[in-house]
């Protein structure tokens, strides 16, 4: 996350420099703004996907406030599957063809600003963006005996899943990101994204990235 702060802060750094040879964006003007929906592959310790919608508004010629909300179908750390793992090993002491799964979704809602830099000429618009907002993580983990479903029914086999195996909890979380936007018809224009997330889980702090698409509308 340092390195990822430290590369915002240079890009913008920059840009700034440049900015007497730059020229506002189109549809940049204040009282502009967008709403997209988005599809983006996610990635961190698994890869999932991620999906969601993103709105913002336009508050000078080269800043915009953001918000968005989606979900992220994954983003267990690695000490979820460890622990998993360790409870059904100790399920196969008295069990036979014992497997798991752990999944972790989250829900994500965050907003902040993005500043945008582009080239006179150019119908491109780069932009960096940070925010910050909540992530609601969902511990999901089953467990199966003989291919049956024993999650719920644990405690026959004198087990008992913790919080570290169960549960829900909303936790801040930052976020950070690069992208360019590009018109492609009227006022329909694509975005291509990357996105840094962390999520300051309880146990181990959680980072995902998301990169894809969003197609979206300006008013």
């Amino acid at each position: 996350m340092r390195r990822a702060m430290q590369l915002t802060a240079a890009v913008l750094v920059l840009s700034s420099a440049a900015q007497a040879q730059t020229a506002a964006p189109a549809g940049g003007g204040p009282g502009h703004g967008y709403v997209e929906g988005v599809a983006q592959s996610a990635f961190g310790n698994v890869t999932s996907q991620s999906y969601g919608v993103e709105v913002g508004f336009t508050v000078a010629p080269q800043l915009q406030i953001f918000g968005e909300a989606g979900q992220t179908r994954n983003v267990a750390p690695s000490s979820l599957g460890a622990a998993a793992q360790l409870m059904a090993g100790a399920l196969a002491q008295t069990q036979s063809n014992v497997n798991f799964t752990a999944r972790e979704p989250a829900v994500l809602v965050d907003a902040g600003v993005k500043y945008l830099f582009g080239a006179a000429g150019s119908k491109a618009v780069p932009y960096l963006l940070a925010g910050f907002g909540v992530a609601r993580v969902t511990r999901d983990v089953t467990f199966t005996v003989g291919g049956t479903d024993v999650t719920t029914n644990l405690q026959q086999f004198a087990i008992t899943l913790g919080t570290d195996l169960s549960g829900a909890s909303t936790r801040p979380m930052m976020v950070f990101g690069v992208g360019v936007t590009y018109p492609i018809w009227r006022q329909v224009g694509i975005d291509a994204q990357f996105r840094f997330g962390r999520i300051f889980a309880e146990e181990q702090a959680i980072n995902s990235s998301r990169l894809g698409l969003g197609i979206g509308v300006r008013f």
